[in-house]
């Protein structure tokens, strides 16, 4: 029996135009995006909003807010592929950056046999059509289900807005305690309310997005995300000749 409907995780194709211009309230593999970037060359997206942006490893990529706009800057360093999590506003989402040679022509993204044959066989009733209309139709009722569309969902097979994942309430509660470990580490935790993810605790903003890292890394599908984190930076130094005084701790921001 499937979950009741405030549990039920869902994306659609609708999503796309949102995922454009802000990052999406939603979490997990597999990305949003994939950007194509040629080594030495800069490339601008305009969002309509953003907080921050990191990238996974800044030798193949680099990703810049340019002061006083929501333009973004990414710049390709060397070869490879590498992720950009951006956030605005409570929400983030993943990017797949690519960067090529100049003048190369980057590799479309394919569907790996393997790895759809053995969703398919962990997970009854999957659908999954690359032509005309690309789209990826399944239940998550189990651990095994789960752990088999990991590795499909990051390969380079499916975006994000290609899916619709229907999520058994014990999936989401068993990846939720694979979790717990992990973010209490970090000094947080996460709880399930309805369909969503609550986040929640203090942290500095290091902190913070390690627990978003983590949160994506982990997941399967898209569940919304609530970001209840008080993030804090500490107060900077007094200027002058009471710079060595102790200042008066962390500021939430």
């Amino acid at each position: 029996m499937s979950a009741p409907a405030p549990f039920a995780a869902r994306l659609r194709a609708g999503w796309l135009a949102a995922l454009l211009c802000l990052p999406a309230p939603a979490l997990a593999w597999p990305v949003d995006m994939r950007i194509p970037l040629e080594s030495g060359a800069d490339r601008f997206h305009r969002l309509s909003a953003v907080d921050w942006v990191e990238v996974e490893d800044p030798s193949i990529a680099t990703a810049e807010v340019l002061a006083g706009s929501n333009e973004l800057l990414l710049t390709g360093k060397r070869p490879g592929r590498t992720l950009l999590l951006l956030y605005a506003e409570g929400k983030f989402a993943v990017w797949q950056l690519s960067v090529s040679e100049p003048g190369a022509r980057p590799a479309a993204g394919a569907t790996s046999p393997e790895l759809l044959a053995t969703a398919r066989k962990a997970c009854p009733g999957l659908e999954a059509k690359e032509a005309p209309e690309r789209f990826f139709t399944v239940t998550v009722k189990d651990a095994a289900c789960r752990t088999a569309l990991l590795p499909l969902f990051q390969s380079e097979a499916w975006l994000a807005r290609e899916l619709e994942l229907t999520f058994e309430l014990p999936v989401l509660q068993a990846q939720l305690a694979a979790m717990g470990p992990r973010l209490k580490e970090l000094g947080l935790e996460a709880r399930y309310s309805g369909a969503g993810l609550v986040l929640q605790g203090t942290a500095s903003p290091g902190v913070h997005r390690r627990a978003l890292w983590e949160l994506f890394r982990q997941s399967v599908g898209r569940v919304a995300l609530e970001d209840r984190v008080k993030v804090t930076v500490p107060e900077p130094p007094p200027a002058g000749p009471d710079a060595g005084t102790p200042g008066a701790g962390p500021r939430a921001r």
